[in-house]
C-alpha cells in the first residue's frame, strides 16, 4: 500500500512538472519606428526588416469602403511592447489595434480619432504607450494610445 502511494505521488509530481508552462519574461516586442507600407495589387503589405506581412483589404473596406484600389492607400503600422499592432493611414478616422492570432491579426480595438480623417498621421513609441501625431498640425498635441484606447488627449 505504501509503495503504491509513493509511486502515485511520484507519478503525480512528474505530471505536474511536465504540464507547467514556460514563460520568458520580460519580453519587449516593440519596434523603434513605424512602418509605412504600400499594399500590393492583392492588398498585402510586406516588410522584410520585421518579417511581417498581412492583407489589408478588409481593413481598407472597413475604413474607406474601398477594397479595390488598395495600392493607393499606404498604411502606418507600429508594434508596441506587448505585441499589439497599431494601424492607421492618411484619411483614416480610426486607429486599429490588432493582436496576433493563429496566422492572422485579430481586431482588438477600434479607436475613433477624428470625423475628418487624419491628414498626416505618424505613430511613435512612447513606452509603454503609442503616440499618434498629426505631422501637418505641429501645434496640435499628440494623442497617447494604448491597446485599450486613448490615454491622453482627444476624446476618450
Amino acid at each position: 500500500m505504501r509503495s503504491t502511494l509513493a509511486w502515485f505521488i511520484c507519478l503525480f509530481a512528474l505530471v505536474l512538472t511536465g504540464c507547467s508552462t514556460l514563460v520568458l519574461q520580460p519580453a519587449d516586442f516593440s519596434w523603434p519606428v513605424e512602418l509605412v507600407l504600400k499594399p500590393d495589387g492583392q492588398g498585402t503589405v510586406h516588410d522584410s526588416r520585421y518579417q511581417v506581412s498581412f492583407n489589408v483589404k478588409a481593413l481598407l473596406f472597413e475604413e474607406r469602403q474601398d477594397s479595390i484600389e488598395v495600392t493607393k492607400y499606404p498604411i502606418h503600422v507600429l508594434c508596441d511592447r506587448a505585441g499589439f499592432y497599431f494601424i492607421t493611414g492618411k484619411g483614416f478616422k480610426h486607429v486599429y489595434v490588432f493582436c496576433q492570432a493563429d496566422g492572422a491579426l485579430k481586431l482588438e480595438k477600434k479607436i475613433f480619432i477624428t470625423e475628418q480623417g487624419l491628414e498626416a498621421p505618424a505613430l511613435n513609441q512612447n513606452k509603454p504607450y503609442i503616440r499618434l501625431i498629426n505631422e501637418k498640425k505641429e501645434n496640435e498635441a499628440p494623442l497617447i494610445l494604448s491597446n485599450d484606447g486613448i490615454i491622453e488627449g482627444g476624446k476618450q
